[in-house]
């Protein structure tokens, strides 16, 4: 296969796009959508964002004062509202007000959380760090949200209900989720037993 060197740049396509909320100093929420974001530890359980360090970024500013935050999921059918908080600043206006978004206090950390997300996760700022353009900030979640509507009957969040916003760099595009390709971890297991069996007659 050929390949070719591309210019320098950050690569991630495709990532969940998220919606980071959180208060500011005089108690009004905030709100900005990112698309830098990971789970970073299943034990305590941390999620980790980035956010841009080199403009001027009142949820981060908010975030980094408060030391919370709380991440939202979008769902596809928020894709307006989702990219409208990220290309506006909440230095110029109210952009929760603006799109009707409401919020209520995080039970766990002082932090909104907005009521027409579906899943939301509560999180205290354990860890930031800067590298380059972006200000990394790693939240223990403390709190996990759940509508009733995204769960099955053993209280596990279903995808293709909560239907998560994916944004593509590359493309510049929102994408939604396409169908089920395996179950996880059992294609690898299979194909290890086989190479394990291979191994014991040789």
């Amino acid at each position: 296969m050929a390949k070719k060197e591309l210019r320098l740049h950050a690569v991630v396509a495709p990532t969940q796009t998220v919606v980071v909320s959180a208060y500011d100093p005089d108690g009004k929420a905030d709100a900005c959508t990112l698309a830098f974001y990971m789970v970073s530890s299943h034990v305590p359980p941390c999620v980790t964002i980035a956010i841009n360090a080199t403009q001027k970024r009142k949820t981060l500013r908010d975030i980094l004062e408060t030391k919370a935050f709380v991440l939202g999921f979008p769902s596809a059918d928020q894709v307006g509202e989702a990219d409208y908080l990220g290309v506006e600043s909440g230095y110029s206006t109210d952009k929760l007000k603006n799109i009707g978004f409401t919020v209520s206090e995080a039970r766990t950390v002082h932090a909104p959380v907005i009521n027409e997300l579906l899943l939301s996760l509560e999180c205290e700022v354990v860890h930031t760090v800067t590298v380059g353009s972006h200000t990394q900030i790693t939240g223990e979640v403390k709190n996990i949200l759940a509508d009733e509507s995204i769960l099955n009957d053993r209280g596990r969040i279903l995808l293709d209900r909560l239907r998560p916003l994916i944004y593509d760099e590359e493309q510049m595009e929102y994408l939604a989720l396409g169908g089920k390709v395996s179950d996880a971890f059992r294609p690898g297991a299979e194909r290890k037993k086989s190479f394990d069996g291979e191994r014991a007659h040789m």
